[in-house]
């Protein structure tokens, strides 16, 4: 029996191997990160909320202007109405 000629087969088989290696450049896989379009979509829908002001100044001027003016009043009828509205709502 030849020991020779085993140890040949086994060299022969590891140099495969490597140039298998060689060939493809890359040892090991390249993980990688997909975003689906929903999720894009998502991304910029909360770019766009966290860019916009928190307070409509145009809409909340003209208010804060009445009550430092001491001309804003609330009539007590329409505001019981709507706060009872609020509270079926909840229910």
């Amino acid at each position: 029996m030849r020991i020779q000629a085993y140890t040949q087969v086994q060299q022969l088989y590891q140099s495969q191997k490597v140039n298998k290696a060689q060939k493809t450049g890359k040892a090991y896989p390249v993980d990688q990160l997909q975003i689906s379009s929903r999720g894009r979509d998502f991304q910029i829908a909360k770019a766009a909320v966290q860019a916009s002001p928190d307070i409509r100044e145009e809409l909340t001027a003209p208010i804060k202007e009445r009550v430092q003016n001491g001309t804003y009043s609330v009539e007590t009828a329409t505001f019981a109405e709507k706060l009872l509205q609020k509270y079926e709502e909840m229910r």
